[in-house]
């Protein structure tokens, strides 16, 4: 054994005499073609095939999303983790749990419909390049290299690499943190590490079951949202992009914001939060919508109120008439209006956001616009095909109730119960009201005592929707009153001035 050592080592030490020599009196050129060469000799006996997935893909060092799914693949695999004997261990998940992921140079096996590959993951220093750029390389660069017998080529570049992809991608959508994004201002997004969205943990704890809200509309959604997030063939074979979109109105109180929440935890999406009030204009607004992420939901809240896009509203300044400005005051105007930078964002700009070209860049997104006033909003913006579902939050019924009191006291039934149904069917009170009434406020307070200020509360409220239908009413009356006035003022008017053309005709005759 020992001889065989030593006969190897010559032969290495050797064979690294000979490459010395041949560098030092072969011309550079001549490498060129003993490299191509070598590698044709080296395929022809070597039967493996290598891949290489690098984990940086351009100059910006932006992380590959192929990297990060191998990776993600080999770490849930439990198969390839029993075949490791070394470890990285990452925290996910606001340091809740731990991964466990290969380390440098590691090599595991992985098997396919019968046929072994490896894996190993490896660095590489890159060759120092001198030249200035806002973005330097990384001192070392991992990958991972895939190794597999030429004979199963078709099967593992085709089905195997498309089964880790998807494997990966799955894993990490179920492992990640899920993130709460806002657009930063344009004035924002240069620079080094600077972004467009930036990000909080979402943990917002709402979910269907403790949603205000009637249990089979509540189903009706969940149906609708389960059958969204797994349609994509049925999208692509339409030809629609795989997007949709939901529209929530109703009084402020009603849960509209809650019900965005339920519906990211429900189906473990993102959300991106838009205001629209900080987008300059139709290209800020695509580039912010490229910058997404799939599996998320792109909110505007309070639609009607973000920017003045809306049809009924240009028509209604029109009709309303605005006094004529001599040329001075209107140039002032305009100089300040151009001053204040405002958003051009047009309603054509939203409409394409929505369901244009661009919206196609990308998939399984739901776009959630919010608002207090439906007939605000522009036809166009929320027809079928841009909103395909329209939910109403409204005020707080009897079911809705049962809902908060289980939330809030912990109770199915009391003999309140029925003197509370009938007050929620006399007075409009919203489900953020309602909560408040029940939440306890000390410890001395229980069951009773917070479903007996509820009904406090509704008294309360009904007293003064009483008393605000009679001011109405009594307004009303006053502005009838004045407006029969005005009218047989106008009529005495006529009819005067109708005498003196009389008069003034019989002294012309007389």
């Amino acid at each position: 054994m020992g001889e065989l050592w030593a006969t190897l080592g010559s032969i290495i030490a050797s064979l690294m005499f000979v490459k010395a020599i041949l560098n030092d009196y072969f011309p550079y050129q001549l490498w060129g073609y003993i490299e191509k060469y070598s590698h044709k000799i080296v395929r022809f006996v070597y039967p493996y095939i290598e891949i290489t997935f690098p984990e940086f893909t351009d100059e910006r060092l932006k992380r590959s999303e192929i990297f990060s799914a191998i990776q993600t693949y080999l770490s849930a695999n439990d198969s390839v983790r029993t075949r490791a004997s070394r470890f990285k261990a990452d925290v996910v998940k606001d340091s809740k749990s731990i991964i466990l992921s290969m380390d440098d140079k590691e090599e595991v096996t992985d098997e396919f419909k019968g046929v072994k590959v490896w894996w190993v993951l490896g660095k590489k220093t890159p060759k120092r390049d001198f030249s200035f750029s806002f973005y330097p390389a990384a001192d070392e660069q991992r990958f991972y290299k895939l190794t597999f017998h030429k004979s199963h080529r078709d099967l593992i570049t085709g089905s195997y690499i498309s089964h880790v992809l998807d494997e990966g991608k799955a894993t990490t959508v179920r492992n990640r943190e899920r993130k709460l994004y806002s657009n930063n201002p344009s004035k924002n997004w240069h620079g080094w590490k600077a972004t467009k969205w930036s990000h909080v943990p979402f943990e917002h704890p709402a979910t269907f079951d403790t949603l205000a809200m009637e249990t089979k509309r509540k189903e009706k959604i969940k149906k609708d949202l389960k059958k969204f997030s797994e349609s994509k063939e049925y999208y692509k074979k339409i030809g629609k992009a795989w997007k949709r979109g939901y529209l929530l109105y109703g009084p402020p109180g009603t849960g509209k914001s809650t019900m965005v929440a339920a519906m990211a935890n429900f189906l473990n999406y993102d959300i991106y939060d838009l205001e629209l009030t900080t987008v300059q204009d139709n290209t800020e607004l695509r580039t912010l919508l490229i910058e997404t992420s799939s599996k998320s939901i792109i909110v505007i809240e309070d639609i009607d109120c973000s920017l003045d896009l809306t049809g009924q509203r240009e028509k209604k300044k029109k009709e309303e008439g605005e006094e004529e400005m001599d040329p001075i005051k209107k140039k002032e105007k305009e100089m300040e209006k151009e001053n204040n930078k405002s958003s051009k964002v047009t309603l054509s700009g939203l409409l394409n956001f929505i369901d244009g070209l661009w919206s196609a860049c990308g998939g399984e997104r739901i776009i959630v616009f919010t608002t207090n006033f439906l007939d605000k909003l522009d036809p166009a913006l929320i027809r079928r095909g841009r909103m395909d579902e329209r939910i109403e939050m409204s005020y707080c019924c009897f079911e809705a109730f049962k809902v908060l009191a289980k939330n809030y006291l912990n109770i199915e039934w009391h003999e309140l119960y029925a003197e509370i149904e009938g007050k929620l069917a006399e007075i409009d009170m919203t489900p953020a009201d309602v909560a408040e009434n029940l939440m306890p406020k000390s410890d001395e307070e229980d069951v009773e005592s917070c479903l007996k200020n509820l009904i406090e509360a509704l008294e309360v409220a009904k007293e003064e929707a009483r008393k605000n239908a009679e001011e109405e009413a009594r307004l009303k009356a006053e502005k009838e009153k004045e407006k029969s006035a005005d009218e047989n003022v106008k009529k005495e008017e006529e009819n005067s001035g109708n005498k003196n053309k009389d008069d003034e005709g019989r002294g012309v005759e007389g």
